[in-house]
């Protein structure tokens, strides 16, 4: 690495600040200079450093940028597109699913030509889940019609973002650009950077933000974008979508050239090392170039011609500059950190071979190895073997493996580990202490439990040893909810804290059936199994027990992404039930703001400084929203009341078995990032009821009762009393606040108010 950077950071033109930081930061850097009109933005491992650092500086009064939090990556790509469309500068960052989830809006902004900078923080894509760095995501990339920039290190992220939005606003070009860099290994470590000090020679290089383009913005100019066309018409739309694509090959070179003589760092097309009569090349993308050069240098101290190419600009596909390097060049190992499964190789390997079928007299034998999947490290040592693979194959004259993986493992049965304890189902889960009858007047539940000592002797149905921080809640609330549940569960968690801490392969913490899949379908995923459970059983094809109940276990923000899939799942009354653990954030990746985090509450994205003082609207009301869609069964509950808690998830069995979907949300502690004390998420989440800011009540058959009345026990406290537990409310109670928290207490009493209306008036 020392060599390349350490030329790229010489003969700088304009004062510049050096400083030791991480890709991400650097990616906030520039677009904090450049300062976007607006980052619709959704939060993901290892690109929401992104956001977090851009809503730091907005915080500190750095930059205008309006930061608008999207329920999910594909909200967040139609934010973007929405102010692109109407001719903002508009930035983004993503990662694997994220980037999956907003793909289909991608093509659209391409073909109607409107620019951005998307920052995409690789990483492997699930399932299983990984979060670690591949190239699986970019892959998916490369048909999207996205000008593709690849960045291997924090220095070249800050001058790519740079360099990207004057390419993607060029006249000849007009598209939107791809900043790609390795998850974890750029995006996270830190290097020596160089920066421009003052901002204005970032704007000055980017120039004015064009206006001469049909955007909608000038109501006395109207224009209609994204009509419908007809095949001749497309095709001549996507000629012109090519075209320019191809063009953008040429502007990248214009537009470096005008980078160097500022920064005094170059970017070819090709980085090439040890090229100028290499026999032997590996072509590499990113960071693992890095570890290839020391190994270049030591075959060559040897007498072995060996060299590295690594791309700087994937789309356009360089394919006449990656002819001229490998003109000379008798084998190349293409290593690709992702698969094109049944292709007998990836994307790029079929691409190289495409540019070489094109120069007849090129005699370059082409092996491919996909490598470091899943994050898995690429060593000195690693690029050596490769170099090995392509000099036996020239030996050789042929390769006996043109296609393999490299780094897999065989498994050993002799180690196949085996369960910790024995499997527990059926009557292990039926205590016989819990009771549910149905009044025959009114058709509500009635619920009778024995004391909650009783129902200690229940077994847990998740196993010690997973890995949730100290006093995190989640367990603590799930455990007590099945309290209440009686024999086998089939349970779905969605991607979040319970799901990541009770599940690392090989070993699992789930005494029961546990299905995963991602924050934005799990609704829709569990009521699939529910049906395939349902139809299997009635063709005698599985024989299992008819009080069967499935679970969705959802939180970490998942009711903002999930939200459609829920309602979706409500509305077709399937019997399951989706339970929330409202920890008021998304905590798993690091305690971003969601929807459900309160109004002036501080998070990673709605930090508090002089310009902001933490989330700026309130907070989301997912029971009353599900209550909306009529289901038979809605409840709140805590830990902090558990025989409240318990009573509920009996009611919510017996609905969900014979009657329809129930939903149900408990507030549960994160004392992490709420900053609060290890010992006291009980006390917090407890006072939290006794504020009215969480109500227990349940909405049964569409009547909503309050089953803990805090007025009415004369326990209710102010709202203050609940906040000065958490360090990420303390700035409410300073004086200089006192409007803001006027503000919370009184949306927190018009809800109040209106829940004890629909309790005493069954109508409502």
């Amino acid at each position: 690495m020392a060599i390349v950077e350490e030329e790229l950071q010489t003969k700088q033109n304009v004062d510049q600040t050096t400083t030791f930081e991480s890709g991400n930061e650097m990616a906030a850097m520039a677009a904090a200079q450049i300062n976007y009109h607006i980052m619709g933005y959704f939060p993901i491992t290892p690109s929401t450093e992104v956001a977090q650092y851009l809503d730091q500086m907005k915080a500190r009064g750095e930059h205008d940028i309006q930061l608008i939090a999207a329920d999910g990556e594909h909200g967040s790509a139609g934010i973007c597109y929405g102010a692109a469309a109407t001719g903002a500068r508009v930035f983004n960052a993503t990662s694997a699913n994220g980037f999956m989830y907003m793909l289909e809006q991608l093509p659209v902004q391409s073909g109607t030509r409107f620019p951005m900078v998307l920052n995409l923080v690789t990483r492997a894509i699930s399932g299983p889940l990984d979060i670690r760095g591949d190239h699986s995501d970019l892959y998916f990339a490369l048909n999207t019609g996205w000008v593709i920039l690849t960045a291997k290190t924090p220095q070249a992220v800050y001058d790519m973002n740079i360099m990207a939005l004057k390419i993607a606003e060029h006249s000849k070009v007009r598209l939107p650009v791809i900043v790609a860099y390795d998850g974890f290994w750029t995006s996270h470590q830190k290097r020596k950077v160089n920066y421009f000090t003052d901002r204005k020679v970032v704007q000055e290089f980017v120039g004015e933000c064009p206006r001469d383009y049909h955007f909608a913005n000038d109501p006395k100019n109207p224009v209609t974008i994204g009509a419908h066309m007809d095949g001749p018409n497309l095709m001549n739309n996507h000629y012109q979508q090519s075209e320019a694509m191809y063009a953008a090959g040429e502007v990248f070179k214009e537009v470096a050239a005008e980078y160097a003589k500022i920064s005094g760092r170059e970017y070819p097309v090709l980085d090439l090392y040890g090229m100028e009569d290499a026999e032997v090349a590996l072509f590499l993308l990113n960071s693992a170039e890095e570890s290839a050069k020391d190994v270049v240098d030591k075959l060559r101290a040897q007498g072995i011609k060996a060299g590295v190419i690594s791309p700087n600009i994937l789309r356009p596909f360089p394919e006449k500059e990656i002819r001229a390097a490998l003109k000379n060049v008798k084998g190349l190992l293409v290593g690709e950190r992702a698969d094109s499964y049944g292709a007998h190789g990836p994307n790029l390997t079929h691409e190289i071979k495409s540019a070489l079928q094109s120069d007849r007299e090129n005699k370059t034998l082409v092996l491919s190895r996909v490598f470091g999947l899943g994050g898995t490290d690429f060593y000195a040592d690693d690029a050596e073997a490769f170099f090995n693979v392509v000099m036996d194959a020239v030996e050789k004259g042929y390769a006996e493996k043109p296609f393999d993986y490299y780094g897999v493992v065989p498994g050993d049965l002799e180690k196949t580990q085996k369960p910790v304890i024995e499997p527990q189902h059926g009557d292990v889960f039926n205590s016989g202490l819990i009771q549910v009858t149905q009044d025959e007047e009114t058709k509500k539940l009635k619920v009778k439990i024995s004391p909650l000592r009783a129902l200690t002797e229940k077994p847990k149905r998740l196993a010690s040893g997973h890995g949730a921080c100290p006093g995190c809640g989640i367990f603590g609330g799930l455990e007590m909810f099945f309290k209440g549940i009686e024999g086998d569960v089939v349970v779905l968690y969605q991607t979040g804290c319970a799901y990541v801490t009770t599940t690392a392969y090989p070993y699992t913490s789930h005494k029961q059936t546990m299905i995963h899949n991602l924050f934005q379908n799990g609704a829709a995923t569990l009521s699939g199994t529910v049906e395939a459970f349902l139809e299997m059983k009635s063709r005698g094809e599985i024989e299992v027990s008819n009080d069967a109940t499935f679970v969705m276990i959802t939180g970490d923000g998942g009711m903002d992404i999930g939200m459609g899939s829920a309602i979706g799942t409500a509305l077709r009354g399937h019997k399951l039930i989706m339970l929330e653990y409202d920890n008021e954030g998304y905590m798993n990746t690091g305690s971003q703001m969601s929807y459900s985090t309160p109004f002036g509450h501080m998070t990673s994205t709605s930090n508090v400084g002089k310009a902001q003082k933490g989330k700026t609207f309130h907070h989301k009301d997912t029971a009353q929203i599900m209550a909306a869609t009529n289901i038979p069964y809605v409840f709140t509950g805590t830990e902090a009341f558990p025989q409240d808690l318990v009573k509920k998830a009996a009611k919510a069995q017996w609905y969900a078995q014979n009657v329809g979907p129930v939903y149900g949300k408990i507030l549960i502690a994160c004392p992490l990032n709420w900053k609060s004390d290890d010992r006291y998420g009980e006390v917090i989440v407890g006072a939290a009821v006794n504020s009215c800011f969480f109500p227990l009540y349940e909405v049964e058959k569409g009547e909503t009762t309050i089953t803990y009345d805090p007025e009415a026990k004369k326990k209710r406290i102010p709202v203050s009393d609940w906040l000065k537990y958490m360090g990420k409310t303390k700035h409410l109670l300073k004086e200089e606040n006192k409007e803001l928290l006027a503000t919370f207490e009184a949306e927190v009493e018009r809800r109040w108010q209106i829940l004890k209306a629909k309790h005493e008036n069954p109508l409502l």
